[in-house]
């Protein structure tokens, strides 16, 4: 538990089960090389991204009373996708616990924004398991939620899909269409690729743990770029 003794105390946790804290930092690469038998975070993963959906979409159904349903799914989406739980990652250091392969380390690995955000949602079903649902509510209370009054002033959680469909219908009368480009990952870990394309011609690409969260990245793209036009 040494290793980690620094992040637990940032986080305030008082982890029982030190196995499964260090799994939460395994990354499937590791495991090519290790002569120990582990597994990855994928399946803590797994888990934490579907508690951290439940209690973001908790925190926001009874915060934002007034807002519809699609507007409160647009403002979770902007608030557990990869950059946002990456930068909460970097700021909390989890690079540094990351168990990689060698290739993986000397490619960045450590600051690998996808990478990051999976180690984030892996500590969270980690910490889920070992303690509960009340640290994992706080940690997301202290270091994800605050983001929450920028995304709002800047709008960033606006449909990026539907401010490309408007702003391409006003000037070719068509509407963009999206296509997978690509699909890794296991079947629990998936991640999309997704082009947005206006008369075969590709506007942008964009990544994701979900076809819907790629679409809107490529959308983001297809934006900056349309807007260039």
């Amino acid at each position: 538990m040494e290793k980690f003794e620094k992040l637990i105390k940032l986080l305030g946790i008082q982890f029982k089960n030190p196995e499964l804290l260090k799994q939460a930092f395994v990354h499937r690469s590791y495991l090519n090389e290790s002569k120990k038998t582990l597994s990855s975070n994928e399946r803590l993963e797994f888990l934490g991204d579907s508690i951290l959906s439940f209690l973001v979409s908790e925190y926001l159904y009874k915060t934002y009373e007034d807002l519809p349903e699609g507007e409160l799914t647009n403002l979770r989406s902007s608030i557990v996708k990869t950059e946002a739980l990456a930068e909460i990652a970097l700021k909390l250091s989890l690079g540094d616990y990351l168990y990689l392969s060698k290739g993986e380390e000397e490619g960045g690995g450590r600051k690998n924004p996808s990478i990051l955000a999976d180690t984030f949602e892996a500590l969270l079903g980690a910490i889920f398991l070992d303690i509960g649902l009340t640290p994992v509510k706080k940690i997301i209370k202290e270091q994800l939620l605050p983001i929450l009054p920028k995304i709002i002033a800047e709008k960033t959680y606006k449909d990026a899909k539907s401010n490309f469909q408007e702003m391409v219908q006003e000037t070719v009368k068509l509407s963009p269409v999206y296509k997978v480009i690509q699909e890794t990952g296991p079947d629990h870990a998936k991640r999309f690729t997704v082009g947005v394309f206006v008369e075969e011609k590709l506007w942008g690409k964009g990544e994701g743990r979900s076809k819907q969260e790629a679409e809107q990245k490529a959308a983001m793209s297809g934006l900056e770029k349309w807007s260039r036009k």
